[in-house]
């Protein structure tokens, strides 16, 4: 019902500024209200009584890769790309959204602000939601909502471009944590770590190129407004293969839907019974259910700490991914260097981070967990140090910005590759979803600050943003390293510890009690 009043625009190149809102357009964003809300109600989990006892059904660590296992990680890369795409979207939108709608370049500068905003929403709600609706209903819901925000692009007005584009990042901003916490728990350990990397970055790398490749081959054609539109497509996609995307089998098991979660093993490949599942962890295959069944507490000492570590180091990521990088290439410009040689200068430090990813990815998987994110913590650190030396004139071979500019982006590039895995190697079921997305929040939380000073004209010096915000990141590499949980070689079933019937149902301090 919105297609008309995009195509009522092809003879002006699609340009619908200041064009009425018809009725039909109108009734059809009633409809799109009603479809999300029904798709919500229809993905609420079925009530299940709770048992009163407890089953461990869990595939073997040891299991091998299934082709359903690699149907699940291109699903998820499938989503994390879809993520992705929303913010890559922003840089291509926005010189012609800024022409059609005559705005100043502080104004169009709303935009990616506000949409930031929603995706940092996104990561909070959805990750709560995760723990409710379960990994993969809420990565559906998220799904559809993004679909159904692709009407952006036929929006006649600025202001509702802004106010769409706030509700489609609500809906983005959520795939990248729910596709990580049901990817920890659908691969076997000795898979788990370069999977969850991996995919990361192919969601990365896949979304940018998508965004880029989708540009370049519509947009002439079709003008700025097709890339928002294209949301409806691609969101398509991932809801047409949804009966091949299954539920985490561990989530169903601590719901109480057992039968489920042996269901979905066997579309692994997987039969075993529950004596073999609860031996293949040394705990017994039954245990008493506490008798209020409405509360499983996880007696991981040190989770607060950890959360903390983790919360400094998703925000500094932030500041220097959407504050410090994307202020370099003004202040190269303003030391004498032309626009072209920054980029290229940018472009090549750029070119590193892809191999990497790979690298990350390795050593996360055969070393250890919580040092390889230090250590990218680490660099990040060195590299925003270098910027402030170089802009103190400190070091003359500090004089080519090739240095930290590629410091900072092997740091950032592997810290966002394994930050978010790592969270979800690092938490009790039960709180999972929403400790992956107070993470992923907090990530993007950092750039809304950035983005909130240039929004207001209070961009400081590049020098000194970077002597700030190292500090905060040098803490976060500290407090990683003694307080993370190293999660290399481990099952995931050893953050669960269920009370007895009678045992004391208290959380102590640094224990995370999911209701």
């Amino acid at each position: 019902m919105h297609v008309p009043m995009f195509l009522m625009g092809r003879a002006v190149h699609y340009q619908l500024a200041g064009m009425p809102m018809g009725n039909t357009m109108l009734a059809g964003m009633g409809l799109i209200v009603a479809g999300c809300m029904a798709t919500a109600y229809g993905l609420l989990p079925k009530r299940v009584a709770k048992p009163t006892t407890f089953e461990e059904i869990a595939a073997p660590e040891g299991a091998p890769l299934s082709p359903a296992h690699w149907g699940q990680i291109a699903l998820l890369a499938v989503a994390l790309v879809i993520d992705v795409m929303k913010a890559a979207s922003l840089g291509f939108v926005v010189p012609g959204m800024r022409t059609e709608y005559h705005l100043t370049k502080a104004a169009v500068s709303i935009l990616p602000f506000v949409a930031l905003t929603g995706t940092t929403v996104g990561s909070f709600l959805w990750g709560w939601l995760a723990d409710i609706y379960g990994r993969r209903a809420t990565i559906l819901l998220a799904a559809v909502m993004f679909m159904a925000t692709s009407i952006c692009g036929a929006m006649p007005s600025f202001a509702w471009n802004i106010f769409m584009c706030f509700l489609m990042g609500i809906g983005a901003g959520g795939m990248l944590p729910v596709g990580y916490a049901l990817l920890a728990e659908i691969m076997p350990t000795r898979h788990r770590g370069w999977c969850l990397v991996l995919v990361g970055g192919i969601g990365t790398v896949g979304g940018y190129f998508a965004t880029s490749a989708c540009s370049a081959l519509l947009q002439p054609t079709f003008g700025w407004r097709i890339l928002w539109l294209i949301n409806l497509p691609i969101s398509a996609i991932l809801i047409v293969v949804s009966p091949l995307l299954q539920e985490s089998a561990r989530f169903l098991q601590e719901m109480g839907r057992v039968d489920e979660a042996r269901a979905t093993l066997a579309r692994y490949g997987l039969t075993l019974s529950s004596t073999e599942a609860g031996s293949s962890t040394g705990l017994p295959a039954e245990r008493k259910a506490d008798s209020s069944a409405t509360r499983i507490v996880a007696r991981q000492p040190g989770l607060a700490g950890m959360t903390v570590a983790l919360t400094i180091a998703a925000l500094s990521w932030g500041f220097v991914n959407f504050g410090v990088l994307l202020w370099l290439p003004g202040s190269l410009v303003a030391e004498g260097r032309s626009m072209g040689v920054a980029s290229a200068l940018i472009a090549r430090s750029s070119f590193v981070a892809i191999p990497t990813i790979l690298l990350a990815a390795w050593l996360y998987n055969i070393w250890s967990t919580k040092r390889m994110l230090a250590l990218s913590v680490g660099l990040t650190t060195l590299g925003l140090v270098a910027v402030l030396l170089r802009s103190n004139g400190t070091f003359p071979w500090l004089a080519n910005p090739a240095i930290p500019i590629t410091l900072l982006i092997i740091g950032s590039s592997a810290a966002i590759s394994m930050m978010l895995p790592y969270a979800a190697e690092s938490y009790p079921i039960r709180v999972r979803g929403r400790a992956t997305g107070w993470v992923a929040g907090c990530s993007k939380s950092g750039g809304l600050i950035a983005q909130g000073l240039g929004v207001l004209g209070l961009v400081p010096a590049i020098g000194h943003a970077a002597g700030l915000i190292a500090i905060p990141s040098a803490l976060s590499m500290i407090l990683i390293l003694i307080l993370g949980r190293e999660t290399h070689g481990h099952d995931l079933r050893e953050l669960e510890v269920r009370p007895l019937a009678g045992e004391e149902d208290t959380a102590t301090a640094g224990t995370l009690t999911a209701s």
